[in-house]
């Protein structure tokens, strides 16, 4: 069977590629021979088809980063969140102390509609106890996910309720969103965070500028890429589209067997006047550094942050008849300046490739610049004010925010790193959650008005100590108290509401946050960054 399929890909690959074949069908009838040697003569019985795999793997890992052979399993994981969705029941869920808690049934979700409630406990699945089992987060997900149109039984425990609530839930298409927060940091400007370039995130974009800026006004933007690690390119090419005028060069790509490819901006772009900061950092990449590029080298804002991933690499995916994929590297990204986007890497050497980062930590390049040096050749302009930029991997921004490490403590680490702290905040809430939702029906009254008391630090310390054996530091707690609030206040936000709101919250501590407003509010100092390099 194994050896059936490599000839039928052996047959495809020279009729369609004649040229390709007439280079390598010698190797690649070797490599059949071979396989069909092992199978008819070896001295013991063999998974062909794990061999098969694994010199496939072995093969594609001799090629760049990127570069990779995913099986069908792994191509369905991939696609789910480019393409925006997957099929389930339509919850936010965590797993604690050995119970599935509902932190929030999906808006207009198949959960929300037979009246899931944040707060209920799953204790059954199809009849199937799932409670006190220690059942996984994975295996909660594999009950639960499934075909639309299918459906699943859950019992539900309830708060005040004594018996078990039967709920008969049919699934449908989930969404997952790319649009983390978006929200009015005054009148004059709009804040956006994305996670990843998704087949939905324009249309997430375009709701939230609907909303927040119905009468579509001249309006000043603070665009958030930290830590998006991309995602589709066309996506990319629209959002950069948006900010940029008619006819500017937004990327193009090239390969030694892939032509050259540009992508133009077009005329509908809605927010093209307004002044724009761009927040970038080591976790943004692909898809991110094509925008944050395009947007540098036409000089139309200013990023903030520290250098990108340096992600230039293109791939095409290439499907198997198994189901399975090749995703290989066909062409390389540029910046309308002609930067290469990609950062240097070895064939074959992806060890030292996935260092990277850690090896700037290590350098020192993620809190200081006199880390950072770049040669002459590396030196490129932006194409209306001549500023200098550089190549070489990755986009150096404007102006440097350093990885801010000086606050956090091993307290600190400890309830953040191990769950402790949203743990607590979940169980604060299931606790208060009535007298939370009456005394703050909105969120607006709630940033105004609630306030984390030292009381409720407490009852965290004696929670992490009594019921998560971690005994408090009180030097370290004194020293992050504030720190702590902000998070727990922000934690109860996005479990009543969303990461909108988690984000409007938790942003009012964050240095590179506070340093976009401050550009972004004064021409002054926003137009500086944008003249000529002196």
């Amino acid at each position: 069977m194994q050896l059936k399929r490599i000839s039928i890909i052996l047959i495809i690959t020279l009729f369609f590629f004649p040229s390709f074949g007439q280079k390598i069908n010698t190797q690649v009838y070797k490599f059949a021979n071979v396989i069909a040697f092992i199978e008819q003569f070896y001295v013991d019985t063999v998974n062909t088809s794990r061999l098969v795999e694994d010199a496939i793997r072995k093969m594609v890992s001799e090629l760049d980063p990127h570069s990779d052979y995913l099986t069908p399993e792994e191509v369905k994981e991939m696609n789910e969140p480019l393409q925006g969705g997957f099929e389930g029941i339509g919850i936010q869920f965590n797993v604690l102390y050995d119970t599935i808690f509902v932190i929030n049934p999906i808006s207009g979700g198949p959960s929300e509609k037979v009246g899931i409630l944040a707060g209920d406990r799953i204790i059954k699945i199809n009849n199937e106890n799932v409670a006190g089992i220690g059942i996984s987060a994975k295996d909660v997900r594999k009950r639960l996910m499934g075909p639309k149109g299918t459906q699943v039984k859950v019992s539900i425990k309830r708060r005040g309720v004594n018996e078990l609530l039967d709920f008969t839930i049919t699934r449908d298409k989930i969404p997952i969103y790319s649009l983390d927060a978006a929200y009015k940091v005054n009148d004059s400007t709009l804040y956006i965070r994305l996670n990843q370039f998704s087949a939905s995130t324009m249309e997430e974009i375009y709701s939230a500028l609907t909303k927040l800026n119905p009468e579509n006004k001249q309006i000043n933007v603070i665009l958030d890429l930290r830590n998006n690690g991309g995602g589709l390119l066309n996506v990319a090419y629209e959002l950069a589209d948006e900010f940029l005028p008619n006819g500017k060069l937004i990327v193009y790509t090239k390969g030694l067997n892939s032509p050259k490819r540009e992508y133009i901006a077009t005329p509908k772009g809605r927010l093209t006047n307004g002044r724009l900061v761009v927040m970038v950092d080591e976790g943004s990449a692909s898809a991110s550094e094509i925008v944050s590029g395009a947007i540098q080298d036409w000089d139309r804002g200013v990023i903030i942050g520290r250098r990108t991933f340096g992600k230039g690499l293109v791939q095409r995916p290439f499907d198997l008849p198994d189901g399975s994929m090749l995703k290989l590297t066909v062409a390389k990204y540029y910046t309308p300046s002609g930067r290469l986007i990609q950062k240097y890497y070895q064939e074959g050497k992806t060890d030292e490739y996935e260092m990277d980062i850690l090896n700037r930590f290590k350098r020192g390049e993620l809190f200081s610049t006199d880390s950072i040096n770049f040669p002459d050749s590396l030196k490129y302009t932006t194409l209306l004010n001549k500023r200098i930029v550089y190549g070489g991997g990755g986009i150096m921004p404007d102006y440097f925010v350093p990885l801010d490490t000086s606050s956090i403590t091993n307290y600190y680490k400890k309830i953040i790193q191990q769950g402790i702290l949203n743990r607590f905040v979940y169980n604060y809430i299931d606790n208060n959650r009535k007298s939370l939702q009456k005394e703050y029906p909105d969120f607006k009254k709630f940033n105004k008005k609630f306030v984390v008391t030292d009381g409720i630090i407490d009852e965290l310390v004696d929670f992490a100590k009594n019921r998560e054996k971690l005994e408090p530091n009180f030097d370290d707690i004194n020293k992050d108290k504030e720190d702590i609030k902000l998070l727990i206040k922000a934690y109860i936000a996005r479990d009543m509401w969303n990461t909108s709101e988690f984000y409007e919250i938790f942003n009012a501590n964050d240095k590179a946050y506070l340093k976009a407003i401050e550009i972004i509010n004064n021409p002054k100092i926003y137009y500086g960054f944008l003249q000529k390099t002196k």
